[in-house]
């Protein structure tokens, strides 16, 4: 049977089920991923689960995220994920080494293999022929422990390319281009393939800002082939034994098919505050901006950072403008520290920061009130930035770089220069960018400081219950809305408790302190419409909630990754059988829930009623047996603990 690359890399490494879309499969993971706002938790739930050595070819933990240390909790936590990579046999990126993707792009990934990561952005690296997966924090943990990776089979996408990219527009473009036309929907339940002609004018850093916004049009995962630029970049790394080619049989089909021809395309802009909210940037020329924001795990490479460089050499960007530069990676900082590039940026009147995450999740590079933002990172949800009436656009960096000299929304092509060419280097040689573990880790003791607490205990869902709905919510809430990241929050990542005081804050105020009014009298539900859960797979969104009594959440479908946080922490995922039934429910309705434990085995559709009220709402669930066994055993760590009895 002819295969996609998809195919393949499914084939190689599937341990149950079949493939055909639709249908739960069970994946073996040969390298994982995690960062340090959804590390400590893996830490700890692997800690939790008696495990001596992870058991995956290659794991890494990497410093990327929370980065400021303003007090001794980011710091307490660097130095428990480093001893934590030590004992548990992990590789580990020291604060300062760089954003988590473009590291283990540079530093262990490789062609044909699978990566489960702890960040949603981690199909980023399906830029190098791999299958990479975000996941929750415990899916990982699962995976290290040696435990198979279960996800639905999905449809795959081909996207063919033809062309080449013209002058002023470049990979982001390309990405800004497919959520043009699909919207931040149009990848659920699919991996993304792009093959064709037009892939081989695609650097493999070219390759990695598509595959990484794959995330952004809710794909499971973004897959390219690995040919003669993946080599080369393996070769730049000193890697090149490491390739392998991986390439679709002539004749596969796709389950769906797309067509992009890259000569045709333009400079494009996705306006506040959904990446689907895409136009041509001349559209939205002329509207002035506060911030030029260039960098993150969106657009990590090297000409990313060279062409902003060239375009400002020699010139002063605009009075009042705020242009921040976010090296992607130590490795990538000195080769532009070699080249001039930095020198070219800060004369012009840029900002430099540390190599790391930074703005991209709110932890600093806030905007100003009532100010625009243009970023090229990956995401511009509501609050996301920092500032919580934000007003952030994403671009690439040839926009980005141009709207920074005139101080306002710029086609680049109206610039009047040339377009400037970048040469790559032939060769990065950055040394010590992965700490690896002790061959022998009997002697090596966890540090925690203060600020890490255990994960507390969890009942399982009672048979019969009625729950408040506490919150009733529009479309496309994101996990960036159920539980902010940004310097405030994200410090607090190792502590559930103090971090549930976060929990639905951008959405209503009185909710944490509502929900602990009902957490002791049976818990609440919450509502929602379509996409609910889109973002960030950090499983605090699921967990914090839960903490404060979430049991159900009723909602008109689900974004991938959440839905199987909050499976994994033991809360009840419902769908409307009838989506006018959410027209119908208000927020402080109580929905009444009865054999629920039978009922959830049996069928997957059946009624609930409102109290109080002549209406009964027809619900469905789409649960494996395997899901409803952790839902009845309150999430996945009971679920453990009860098989190892």
């Amino acid at each position: 049977m002819k295969q996609n690359v998809a195919q393949k890399l499914i084939s190689k490494h599937l341990v149950s089920g079949e493939m055909q879309a639709g249908k739960e499969i069970g994946l073996k993971i040969d390298q994982t991923l995690t960062q340090d706002a959804t590390g400590t938790m893996v830490m700890l739930e692997l800690e939790a689960m008696g495990i001596d050595r992870v058991k995956t070819e290659a794991s890494a933990q990497y410093v990327d995220h929370n980065l400021i240390q303003e007090d001794f909790r980011n710091a307490d936590d660097h130095l428990f994920l480093r001893s934590a990579a030590r004992k548990f046999g992990i590789y580990y990126s020291r604060p300062g080494n760089g954003v988590s993707h473009p590291v283990h792009m540079q530093q262990l990934a490789k062609p044909g293999k699978t990566l489960l990561g702890s960040d949603s952005h981690t199909c980023a690296n399906g830029c190098m022929g791999m299958l990479a997966i975000g996941a929750g924090g415990i899916d990982v943990a699962m995976a290290m422990a040696g435990e198979p990776y279960y996800v639905k089979m999905p449809k795959v996408m081909g996207v063919k390319l033809t062309g080449k990219l013209p002058q002023w527009v470049s990979a982001k473009d390309v990405i800004l281009e497919m959520l043009r036309r699909h919207g931040v929907k149009g990848g659920v339940g699919k991996i993304i393939e792009y093959y064709g002609p037009g892939v081989k004018n695609l650097s493999a850093m070219d390759r990695h800002v598509i595959a990484n916004m794959g995330a952004e049009l809710g794909a499971t995962a973004t897959v390219f082939p690995s040919d003669n630029e993946i080599k080369d970049f393996l070769r730049q790394q000193g890697r090149e034994n490491d390739w392998m080619e991986l390439t679709a049989d002539r004749g596969a089909q796709y389950d769906e098919e797309e067509n992009i021809d890259l000569s045709e395309l333009a400079p494009l802009i996705a306006k506040p505050s959904s990446p689907g909210n895409v136009v041509p940037v001349a559209e939205v020329a002329g509207e002035t901006i506060y911030q030029s924001y260039i960098g993150s795990s969106a657009n990590p490479g090297y000409r990313d950072f060279a062409i902003a460089s060239e375009i400002v050499k020699g010139k002063q960007i605009a009075s009042g403008i705020s242009f921040d530069i976010n090296p992607t990676s130590r490795q990538l900082l000195e080769q532009l520290v070699e080249n001039g590039h930095i020198a070219n940026l800060l004369s012009a009147g840029a900002r430099m920061h540390q190599a790391g995450c930074n703005g991209c999740i709110g932890m600093g590079q806030a905007p100003a009130t009532g100010r625009n933002s243009l970023r090229t990172t990956p995401r511009n949800f509501p609050g996301r930035s920092g500032t919580r009436e934000d007003s952030v656009f994403l671009c690439s960096p040839e926009t980005a770089a141009a709207s920074a000299l005139t101080g306002k929304i710029t086609d680049p092509r109206t610039l009047d220069m040339r377009y400037p060419k970048v040469q790559e280097p032939k060769k990065f040689t950055t040394e010590g960018m992965l700490e690896a573990p002790p061959e022998n880790n009997a002697d090596v003791e966890l540090e925690k400081g203060p600020n890490i607490t255990t994960i507390p205990d969890f009942e399982p869902i009672k048979n019969n219950f009625d729950l408040p709905i506490l919150l009733k919510m529009s479309d496309n809430i994101s996990t960036d809305e159920i539980l902010a990241g940004g310097s405030r929050v994200l410090p607090y990542r190792s502590n559930i408790q103090k971090i549930s005081t976060f929990a639905f804050e951008i959405v209503d105020d009185d909710y944490y302190d509502n929900a602990m009014k009902k957490r002791d009298n049976g818990g609440h539900a919450l509502v929602a419409g379509v996409n609910y859960g889109q973002g960030s797979s950090r499983e605090h969104a699921a967990l914090a909630p839960r903490y404060l009594g979430l049991k159900v959440v009723l909602v008109k479908d689900f974004a991938r990754i959440h839905l199987q946080n909050l499976i994994n922490f033991g809360i009840l995922p419902l769908t409307f059988v009838n989506e006018t039934d959410y027209d119908y429910l208000t927020q402080d309705d109580i929905l009444e829930f009865r054999d629920i434990h039978e009922t959830i085995q049996v069928t997957d559709t059946f009624d609930i009623k409102v109290k109080g009220k002549d209406h009964t709402i027809p619900v469905r669930h789409d649960l494996t047996k395997r899901h409803i066994d952790i839902i009845l055993q309150g999430g996945i760590i009971n679920w453990i603990k009860q098989k190892q009895k």
